[in-house]
């Protein structure tokens, strides 16, 4: 559990940089632009305190008191737009403190409420935790899932104290160096009405954009600005020992997931509705159709950025058996509503099935922990490929197109080769196997069936894609290199990485060419010397470092000693 509780302060911790936080940090900063020094606090614990509450019990207090969770959204967009005008005018704003003053007196609050500003902070910051969604990571996912199935107990309670607590304490070294630097500026004290009204005009903006939904559009162009955050949050909680924890909490022992590649993949289970369909949907039913289950829920961010991918892929290959399922799990109550789906999925273009997953039956007869998920399904019902999170497009593509081929189709349609770039705003390359199981982006055939060989080397790959040269020995986890091997990549990133084993090998050398030259020291990783990697231990290697942005180049390896397994490309 201790580990658990640690990554999950951690996850907190960095949600300051999430694209998903930034539009309520100007209301933070206008908020405590003004009023007292306990101001930040009052904000700092409305947001958390709020947030926390409701995600752990608004499933509970609907099944009691049956109302609709939106009615607390409005209610919050009413109080921050209300909060703004305040700003904007000063006579309503003298009221308002009033008004406050003499409440607070009366409860015994504070002895002068005007100058500690506590609860007027904390009024704002409560209703930006009623409407703030997080960019939900596998431990925020398995709180939400729980909290919404009524599965909640006093180990699930820590955990979202714990993660509050994280996101809490950057909230309020923000909002304490924001009143910090209203107050003592002398110069931005002569101005302060004037920027309390510039404040208050975005404020009121922050709640027009948020009750027409516009915020959500606002947080996916951040994301696409910053595509690695959702990446990266996945990747902090996703190691053994958080995996572990996350099952027990769930209830599960993680021995035996039902998802595992390989198993046949469950049916949509405890559907609450049917959408964009005539009749509800089974995988056995899809029997001889490639099925692409996609999971996601419309106020998750990273889910919204994918709906564009799955849409094309959709379009592009309804026609040759390609079934798409999207599973609606919902992260917050109020996604439960069937009108909301409806909204998101017009607004969204969607016109494959969407299926209300409200009691996650489908979420966990999947075993799954992740906002968005991908699952391909085979024509024989089997569960083929999974993907979690943003990224990975041209991969998933591609394994939609040998799955459809594995069916009797003749799919002609060609991937282009900058989907991940052009569609994503991804600038890497994907990440790369070189062992036959799991290896797509050979040139020119996509794959390598196991066994020794003698490969052509191309003297021009496609973008994201690599060329053997020379004898290889592919096996299902790696191609271990023979006489005159050599790999060439048309990469897109700033680093490249590669997991190399000795093998047969004493200590393997490889030379490192970057567009046809001998790498310099000025572009040779960490691992690099003198244009070599020295292979002397089973682990992942730095072979390129541009030090700076991405960029397209062409990597060239020359193995100088045969023996040594090569496992994958990875590019950061």
């Amino acid at each position: 559990m201790e580990v658990l509780l640690l990554f999950a302060f951690i996850s907190g911790l960095v949600t300051i940089f999430a694209p998903c936080i930034w539009p309520l940090l100007p209301i933070i900063l206008s908020a405590s632009s003004s009023g007292g020094h306990r101001k930040p606090l009052g904000i700092t614990l409305g947001i958390v305190l709020s947030f926390a509450v409701i995600t752990l019990t608004i499933s509970y207090i609907v099944k009691i008191i049956p109302f609709d969770p939106d009615v607390l959204r409005y209610f919050a967009v009413a109080i921050i737009g209300f909060l703004g005008l305040t700003l904007v005018i000063p006579v309503l704003s003298q009221k308002l403190e009033g008004a406050v003053s003499r409440l607070s007196g009366k409860m015994g609050l504070v002895s002068d409420p005007k100058k500690t500003g506590f609860w007027s902070g904390f009024l704002t910051g409560f209703a930006l935790g009623i409407v703030w969604t997080p960019c939900a990571g596998p431990i925020l996912a398995t709180i939400a899932t729980l909290a919404a199935t009524q599965s909640v107990n006093l180990d699930v309670i820590l955990v979202t104290l714990v993660y509050v607590i994280g996101v809490g304490i950057p909230l309020f070294i923000f909002a304490t160096a924001g009143s910090t630097l209203f107050s003592r500026s002398r110069f931005l004290s002569k101005y302060t009405g004037q920027i309390q009204q510039v404040f208050g005009v975005i404020m009121i903006l922050t709640a027009v954009s948020i009750a027409t939904g516009f915020d959500k559009t606002l947080q996916v162009k951040l994301l696409d600005a910053v595509p690695t955050y959702g990446n990266f949050i996945n990747q902090l909680e996703t190691n053994d020992s958080v995996k572990k924890e996350l099952d027990s909490l769930r209830g599960r022992d993680g021995s035996s997931a039902s998802t595992e590649k390989g198993k046949a993949a469950p049916e949509f289970v405890g559907i609450a509705k049917w959408l964009n369909t005539d009749k509800p949907l089974t995988i056995k039913e899809q029997k001889g159709k490639v099925v692409l289950v996609d999971i996601w829920t419309y106020t998750c961010i990273n889910c919204l950025r994918t709906i564009p991918r799955v849409n094309n892929l959709y379009e592009k290959y309804k026609d040759d058996g390609l079934v798409v399922v999207g599973v609606h799990s919902p992260e917050f109550e109020f996604e439960k509503d069937t009108k909301n789906v409806e909204a998101a999925i017009e607004r969204f273009k969607i016109k494959y099935p969407v299926a209300q997953d409200n009691d996650f039956a489908t979420w966990n007869a999947y075993d799954n922990q992740y906002w968005p998920a991908k699952y391909l399904v085979d024509a024989n019902g089997v569960i083929r490929y999974t993907h979690y999170g943003e990224g990975n497009y041209e991969e998933t593509e591609r394994m939609i197109q040998l799955l459809l081929k594995e069916a009797g189709q003749q799919v002609n349609t060609t991937i282009d080769a900058d989907s991940d770039s052009t569609i994503a705003h991804e600038t890497n390359s994907p990440e790369t196997y070189l062992g036959s199981k799991r290896m797509l982006f050979l040139e020119p055939q996509g794959k390598a069936a196991n066994g020794t060989q003698n490969f052509t080397l191309i003297n021009s790959p496609k973008n994201n894609r690599f060329s053997f040269g020379g004898q290889w020995t592919v096996a299902n986890e790696y191609s271990a290199s023979g006489a005159n091997a050599t790999i060439r990549y048309n990469f897109n990133g700033e680093k490249v990485f590669m997991v190399l084993k000795k093998g047969d090998a004493i200590n393997g050398k490889i030379r490192v060419l970057l567009d046809g030259k001998v790498v310099d020291a000025a572009a040779a990783g960490i691992d690099v010397k003198n244009g070599e990697v020295t292979v002397t231990e089973d682990r992942l290697y730095e072979i390129i470092d541009l030090k700076g942005q991405p960029q397209n180049k062409v990597l060239e390896l020359q193995f100088l000693t045969p023996g040594v397994e090569a496992y994958t490309f990875t590019f950061g």
